[in-house]
């Protein structure tokens, strides 16, 4: 069933960072903080930072050391409480490295929910896993040191329902279509670190499939740019609309895109194509 927006909830405006992260964790987060408050000045009430906000180590295995316990908040957890607090804003935290119980040599890869007081509000640990070898051009081994979670996470808030995911999450439609249908997601995140080759052939026509099937709204903060010899990123963070328009799109370099969400234009769009009411499979 799909459910339907509260009559009250109408429209507001949404960023989506981008940002070239390294291998300090201090000067990245400090990054994210010149991000929230451009944002915040151009009227945003949602911020998403993309996947790896706090670091792009030149190695996977250097997320370890830096993955903290959600309930013993740490510097990445405790920047982001901080940054919603002062800016007065929801944020999506894209992607970062949480403590596992399972194992000690992986991490979970987390993106956080965050409102206004500071206060997370949901968790979702990303399920699909980075594991591609495209010889001389994408070759990374996420689940060499990522546990992969396993629970499709859609949020109620104030603004919209959103649903929560990370980058390669991205090339799976079925956990959107759950988001959608099941869960009434109305937003559908997808914080990435795409890499430069994939980003080039399938970053935007992935983002606009997800939107125009799913006639939501899709928000993608992403990595840009060089990270180290081993890594580069996309960039081209978007904001798309139900329909399949894209709202916003950045080029590659860091910057914040804004645009406004209308839940009045979301239900225009079922209504005139009700596409999820018309599955029959």
């Amino acid at each position: 069933m799909v459910m339907e927006p509260a009559p009250e909830r109408r429209a507001f405006t949404v960023a989506a960072a981008q940002m070239c992260a390294g291998s300090d964790v201090v000067a990245n987060l400090a990054a994210c903080r010149e991000l929230a408050a451009e944002a915040a000045r151009k009227g945003a009430a949602l911020l998403a930072l993309p996947e790896c906000f706090a670091l792009v180590g030149r190695r996977m295995t250097d997320r370890l050391a830096v993955a903290e316990v959600l309930d013993r908040p740490g510097p990445i957890v405790g920047a982001v409480r901080e940054m919603a607090r002062e800016y007065r804003m929801w944020i999506v935290a894209g992607g970062m490295p949480e403590v596992s119980p399972r194992s000690e040599s992986r991490a979970y890869n987390t993106c956080l929910l965050v409102d206004p007081d500071g206060e997370t509000r949901a968790v979702y640990r990303k399920i699909h896993l980075f594991d591609v070898q495209i010889p001389g051009r994408a070759e990374l081994l996420e689940s060499s040191s990522t546990e992969a979670g396993s629970e499709v996470v859609v949020a109620d808030t104030p603004l919209a329902r959103l649903g929560l995911t990370v980058c390669y999450d991205v090339r799976f439609p079925e956990l959107y279509r759950e988001m959608a249908v099941e869960r009434g997601a109305e937003v559908l995140l997808v914080p990435s670190a795409f890499t430069a080759h994939t980003g080039a052939a399938h970053w935007h026509t992935l983002l606009r499939a997800r939107a125009i099937e799913n006639q939501c709204f899709v928000l993608a903060p992403a990595q840009c740019g060089v990270h180290s010899p081993e890594r580069a990123s996309h960039g081209r963070s978007l904001i798309v609309d139900p329909w399949g328009i894209v709202l916003a799109q950045l080029g590659d370099r860091p910057g914040v895109a804004v645009a406004d969400c209308s839940l009045a234009e979301l239900e225009r769009v079922r209504a005139s194509v009700p596409a999820l009411r018309h599955r029959k499979l």
